[in-house]
């Protein structure tokens, strides 16, 4: 017996050293150490969680700690990340988000399912709850004033290009129409105090304006996700033909590069520093008084190194306006610096970090583009943030230019 299972432990470990195991089947997490003996993929303990939620379909046991018998591990070798992946995500369609170990777990969790449970890649042409080019439901949402989350009607049409909703469940006329082109969604849990949360943000009267709702189906509102990618995809295929499937992808909705308190005075800088919510969404650093805020009241354009931005640890000496967080951080612009404080050091650097990684990325032409309208169309916007949210409705006022620019 002792001997038989030493042979199945030599065999799991052959399998489990494949190239192909070597990262979660689900979230992309390096070093999975749990598998499902039934779907034959190898995943982390994160995603076994959500595959222990549907025991009908996946049942799984730790690599290192369970035991497994013969049968077992030669299905594992039989099928493994590869050949299951083949079968369950044969279908994928383009626009459709594949969360990775990094995203919040109603991502995750219905993407397992989707693949999994409901088999909605398996086939070809399969019809999905997403890929109508229209979506009409009811979602909470948060009131700009009262704080109150109350169901509102949602409209989304890839025929019309637009998002509206509606305060009455029965109205004609929408509290809002925003084109599709100008609106990005992330999913905001923690801040919205919901697991399904998601933030909806777009462009009015040329600040920005978020929106927070939620659904109780985890289920409803990815769907109501992968529905907005999918009516943008499509919008963006026919607006701009020469463009190839994977540069409008990576366009799609995003997720913000990073988000948290930090203090900040004005621009003589001899003014307190007020703490304030910031939200770096690549290269617009907007600030809040509160991180649920319908608008923003400022942002900041961030651009290259080559264009004269740079960050810096610290503020510069002789800094006046009083601040009670002591680990500065000076945004160098060719207009100006900005000075922030964090609470922490760990705060610091992983702000540090992230504006780095925005200030080493070379612009690209409609970041260029941007400029000069910011410069040329709008100097009243420049005064108070050094970039105008109208200039670069997200990626797409400019995007005909980095197209034939990329051609």
């Amino acid at each position: 017996m002792a001997g038989g299972n030493e042979r199945s432990m030599k065999a799991l470990k052959e399998v489990w050293k494949r190239a192909e195991n070597s990262l979660c089947a689900d979230c992309g997490k390096p070093d999975p150490d749990w598998a499902s003996s039934t779907l034959g993929v190898f995943i982390c303990l994160s995603c076994s969680g959500i595959h222990r939620n549907i025991p009908s379909i996946s049942k799984v046991k730790s690599l290192k700690m369970d035991y497994w018998d013969d049968a077992q591990v030669q299905f594992l070798a039989k099928h493994g990340n590869a050949v299951t992946k083949a079968i369950y995500e044969a279908h994928i369609p383009i626009y459709y988000y594949q969360p990775t170990f990094n995203d919040c777990q109603v991502l995750r969790e219905q993407w397992i399912r989707a693949k999994y449970e409901r088999k909605e890649f398996t086939e070809p042409g399969k019809q999905l709850p997403y890929s109508d080019g229209v979506k009409e439901g009811i979602l909470l949402k948060r009131g700009r004033d009262n704080g109150q989350f109350l169901p509102r009607k949602f409209l989304l049409s890839e025929r019309e290009g637009c998002l509206k909703y509606f305060t009455k469940q029965d109205g004609k006329e929408p509290k809002i129409n925003v084109k599709i082109d100008v609106i990005n969604a992330t999913f905001q849990p923690e801040k919205i105090g919901n697991p399904n949360g998601l933030q909806i943000t777009y462009l009015k009267d040329n600040k920005t304006r978020n929106i927070f709702v939620y659904h109780e189906s985890g289920k409803e509102v990815v769907d109501w996700f992968n529905a907005i990618r999918s009516v943008q995809f499509h919008y963006l295929k026919v607006a701009f033909p020469i463009a190839s499937d994977n540069e409008i992808k990576n366009r799609l909705t995003r997720n913000f590069l990073k988000e948290g308190y930090m203090e900040k005075t004005g621009p003589k800088q001899r003014e307190a520093f007020k703490k304030r919510w910031f939200t770096l969404d690549h290269r617009r650093l907007m600030y809040f008084k509160d991180p649920l805020d319908a608008f923003a009241k400022g942002e900041v354009f961030v651009g290259s190194g080559e264009n004269g931005y740079s960050v810096q640890k610290g503020l510069p000496s002789g800094t006046q306006g009083n601040f009670s967080w002591h680990y500065g951080i000076t945004i160098v612009t060719p207009d100006r610096e900005y000075l922030f404080t964090c609470e922490t050091e760990t705060d610091q650097l992983e702000w540090i970090r992230a504006f780095t990684s925005v200030i080493n990325q070379a612009m690209t032409p409609q970041e260029y583009a941007s400029k000069c309208l910011d410069a040329v169309s709008f100097p009243s916007c420049h005064s108070h943030s050094g970039y105008c949210p109208n200039a670069l409705p997200f990626f797409f006022t400019t995007v005909e230019a980095y197209f034939k620019f990329k051609s």
